[in-house]
């Protein structure tokens, strides 16, 4: 068997508007990134959702109690689904993250993370999901560095390439974890 992911990313924050990486800050959604976040669960209303599991940073669960009001499905806050800690970088400009992306591969942001620690905190999720979820369907709402940790463990994207071209924004992006191994 398998686990359907469906992943989304957080809703839109004052701080995306304002061009700020927010990172291991809170951040606050915007008032579009509300009304975005009520038309998420509009539109996974009838998905057959088992679980919900969000970033247990404010702007992903703010995006989830919103989308899903009532708590149902379950919601789950798991701090391995964060953003990237940019450490001294939290709250700077996009612009300086994105310059700096390619060098934190490995090398972590001063006080931070790097990227592939990013990807094992989301392969330790990925491993416990197949083991404890077998057979669902899951919705995901975390990050972009998720995004691309997914992308990279899951279809097997080079994560060099996905932080120099970073793919374009869509909704609702689908993977299958395989019941019995959780990713590369």
């Amino acid at each position: 068997m398998a686990v359907e992911i469906v992943y989304e990313t957080h809703a839109t924050t004052t701080d995306n508007e304002a061009g700020i990486a927010t990172g291991w800050l809170p951040g606050r959604l915007s008032e579009p990134g509300r009304r975005q976040a009520r038309e998420l669960g509009e539109r996974r209303a009838a998905d057959g959702l088992a679980a919900v599991f969000t970033s247990d940073l404010h702007r992903a669960v703010e995006t989830a109690r919103i989308a899903f009001p009532h708590g149902r499905p379950p919601i789950h806050q798991d701090s391995r689904l964060r953003e990237c800690n940019y450490g001294e970088l939290n709250g700077d400009a996009v612009s300086v993250i994105a310059g700096q992306r390619n060098l934190r591969i490995d090398d972590p942001f001063p006080a931070g993370q790097s990227y592939r620690q990013v990807v094992a905190a989301t392969r330790a999720f990925l491993q416990d999901l197949a083991a404890d979820w077998d057979g669902s369907t899951v919705l995901v709402i975390a990050h972009s560095a998720n995004r691309w940790a997914l992308d990279h463990l899951l279809v097997g994207t080079p994560l060099e390439d996905l932080l120099r071209t970073p793919p374009a924004w869509r909704p609702g992006r689908h993977f299958t974890l395989p019941g019995d191994r959780a990713g590369n």
